[in-house]
């Protein structure tokens, strides 16, 4: 840590130092570092445009939860205080500032992080997060990242206990939480699960930067792995053939509707298939030869149709030089759907559940708001308020940790918190 300079007297005295956010106490020209937590949740990233939906969301809670705000620079921070009327406190770190990072995981029993791309701005975080022993929530749907994570720090933070949950926005609580929620409502093996999403909603500059960031990278098999996140000897070769990516228009007369490819389905299906082997080590396991699969939700043929044309364009514009050209035109980052979009946004979610024995059952979670960035605020800031409000109860213990999913790390105490926020969960149906 940086060398302050000595009083003058050797008296006591607290120090405020807004450069790292600490307080430090100075006995006899000795500093004495106060690593006691005091602080229950900070707002990493909470001038962006989703970490100010997070600051807006705490601010609008009746909560007994201590929480601050923190980002790397200070004017922008304050503006964000001024127009959500709130005082708590700002505290500034760099995401390459290791030093500065330890001060906010030093203070803090969790970190929330809405600052993407991860892969650019997280890595010394969630380091941060395990060596201060902090638990921490984020937004990303880079996989690739969480691989790294996985392989770096799983077996560090599943010895201290602390619990590092990536995906916790609409990337990934309704594949990963609602397909929890049926399996358990169930209660007999499951053989496999299909969700069918469909939603109303934005885009933020934020996230469009990180599907460009990730366009500029060689990740090679990390985005056609279909077990990306799995334990090594997690699953079986059935299980891969019947997980691949590649899914076609199909008619589903058990939701009365037609499927067709999902565009978020590579990055949810991976956190899907690590909370099942993640169970499994606990004895919790969905079922032996357990598969998911996801797809876009269709009303009708042409729908499927459209929208497959839709996002193959899409996926073409991102892989290629063309995304320099249309990148102009975009939001930036820090900008995003206007209050409108956000309020007349929407998310639905079907899942069709097949048993050992072949039965099949139909369950829903869905809710209000623009997905992408009114109900990620919400869903994030729930997980982050889970892990206090919830500790005596979470999954595996008050001991458990590791790089988890919001389903093996939260599960029913998350659904209990969003059902009372206007997230259901409904079957079957």
């Amino acid at each position: 840590r940086p060398m302050l300079p000595q009083p003058p007297i050797a008296s006591i005295f607290i120090i405020y130092s807004k450069p790292y956010s600490l307080y430090y106490q100075v006995i006899n020209n000795s500093t004495i570092f106060n690593m006691e937590k005091d602080i229950d949740i900070i707002i990493y990233g909470a001038t962006g445009f989703t970490g100010k939906l997070c600051v807006k969301y705490f601010q609008s809670l009746d909560t007994t939860v201590t929480w601050a705000m923190a980002g790397r620079n200070l004017t922008k921070l304050k503006k964000v205080a001024e127009d959500n009327q709130t005082k708590v406190e700002i505290l500034i770190a760099d995401s390459d500032d290791e030093s500065a990072l330890d001060d906010l995981t030093a203070r803090a029993r969790v970190i929330l992080s809405t600052t993407g791309p991860f892969h650019r701005y997280g890595s010394k975080l969630v380091a941060s997060c395990i060596k201060n022993h902090a638990h921490y929530v984020d937004i990303t749907g880079e996989n690739f990242w969480v691989k790294g994570l996985i392989e770096k720090h799983h077996a560090e933070a599943l010895a201290k206990g602390i619990r590092i949950i990536p995906s916790c926005g609409f990337d990934s609580i309704p594949s990963d939480l609602g397909t929890f929620f049926s399996a358990k409502a169930i209660g007999k093996p499951i053989k496999r699960i299909e969700s069918f999403h469909s939603y109303k909603g934005g885009a933020s500059g934020g996230t469009l930067e990180t599907m460009f960031s990730m366009g500029e990278l060689d990740l090679g098999d990390d985005l056609t792995d279909p077990f990306l996140l799995n334990p090594n000897d997690s699953y079986s070769n059935e299980q891969k053939q019947l997980s691949g990516d590649r899914v076609g228009i199909a008619k589903k007369p058990e939701i009365k509707a037609w499927s067709g490819p999902f565009i978020m389905a590579t990055a949810n299906t991976r956190v899907v298939r690590r909370t099942e082997a993640l169970l499994a080590l606990r004895q919790e396991s969905y079922g032996a030869d357990f598969t998911y699969q996801e797809h876009a939700f269709h009303k009708s043929l042409l729908s499927a149709v459209q929208s497959l044309l839709i996002t193959g364009l899409s996926v073409l514009v991102l892989l290629s030089p063309l995304k320099r050209l249309v990148k102009p035109f975009l939001p930036k980052p820090g900008e995003g759907p206007s209050e409108s979009v956000q309020e007349n946004g929407w998310f639905d979610c079907k899942y069709i559940v097949e048993t050992d024995d072949g039965t099949k059952s139909v369950f829903n979670m869905n809710g209000k708001g623009d997905p992408g960035y009114k109900v990620t605020s919400k869903l994030v800031s729930e997980c982050a308020l889970c892990l206090i409000e919830n500790e005596d109860d979470l999954p595996g213990g008050k001991e458990y940790g590791g790089i988890l999913t919001s389903a093996s790390g939260l599960g029913n105490p998350l659904i209990s918190r969003l059902s009372k926020v206007g997230i259901n969960f409904e079957g079957p149906l």
